[in-house]
């Protein structure tokens, strides 16, 4: 079981459920040390004190603050525990909310709640299916790590998770990056959705969704240790010119069809579609026409 990050508790109206948290993560790249290169010694970083010029163990730092220059006040984590905020001991939820209402920008990692000890483990069945039933999520606030922050609790299977939210102001106005405004042609959205049917998916399962990269760098480092040659790296395809984006979507779909192994036959995207002739202005000169002759026919 993954070791416990912090422990606390659900704070639930008047319901109080005594939780410990686990990373609901996990890294599966490959880590590298910094060395020498001429001799391969291990290159390390060690921690000098500034007024004493000698090294210190791991056991004499603490946090500062400097509100000043070379004015510091020290924090120490025991002090950070005990902060004056209901947060710093529970996971309070604040309010319940459609999963849809939160921009997926502000959702950041997550973190299994695990029930402490049987007696949590009825109000936190509680909570679970409540959050199933109700079909929304929960947002709560909590203090870890010297900062409080949003969370948002939902249910995995049988679990409850948290994810770690952004505040409102972490998150940068789209604005500042937005592209140069472009008309697009109503064929040109038809081709981009054809395009998005033939890769649409029902799940995330494939080769495609794989660590290559990580795959790449242990044949890498397989092939040095054995002091074998390095795998060839394939050629990069060149991105072409962009000069007819319906050319371009049309293209795309076929690859996507290819990939799939279905029947890459020429499938033409929407076509700019043309006015046709008005038949109605054509009976109306009928008409007149059969009226100006029978006029013609009582004159004479």
């Amino acid at each position: 079981m993954p070791r416990t990050i912090w422990s606390g508790a659900i704070s639930f109206g008047l319901v109080t459920v005594p939780i410990h948290v686990a990373s609901a993560t996990e890294n599966h790249s490959i880590q590298f040390h910094q060395y020498h290169l001429e001799d391969m010694g291990r290159v390390r970083v060690r921690k000098f004190c500034e007024l004493e010029d000698r090294e210190i163990a791991q056991s004499e730092i603490g946090k500062g603050y400097e509100y000043a220059k070379d004015q510091v006040v020290a924090i120490s984590d025991q002090e950070l525990r005990e902060l004056p905020l209901p947060t710093a001991k529970a996971i309070e939820i604040q309010a319940f909310v459609p999963l849809e209402s939160i921009d997926p920008i502000r959702i950041a990692e997550g973190y299994y709640l695990v029930p402490d000890g049987q007696v949590a483990a009825k109000p936190y069945k509680l909570l679970r299916q409540a959050l199933e039933r109700s079909s929304k999520v929960a947002i709560a606030k909590y203090a870890w790590s010297g900062r409080e922050r949003l969370g948002l609790l939902r249910v995995r299977e049988a679990a409850i998770v948290l994810h770690a939210m952004r505040w409102p102001d972490e998150v940068r106005d789209p604005a500042a990056v937005g592209p140069p405004n472009e008309n697009l042609s109503e064929e040109e959205i038809e081709g981009a959705l054809a395009l998005i049917d033939r890769m649409a998916q029902d799940d995330l399962e494939g080769p495609e969704f794989t660590d290559a990269y990580t795959d790449a760098l242990a044949k890498i480092i397989e092939a040095k240790r054995e002091e074998k040659p390095l795998p060839e790296a394939p050629e990069p395809e060149q991105p072409g010119k962009v000069l007819d984006l319906m050319a371009a979507l049309n293209e795309s779909v076929q690859q996507a069809k290819a990939s799939r192994g279905e029947d890459a036959d020429v499938h033409e995207m929407p076509k700019k579609k043309t006015a046709k002739k008005q038949p109605a202005k054509k009976t109306a000169a009928k008409k007149t026409t059969k009226k100006t002759t029978a006029r013609r026919s009582r004159s004479a």
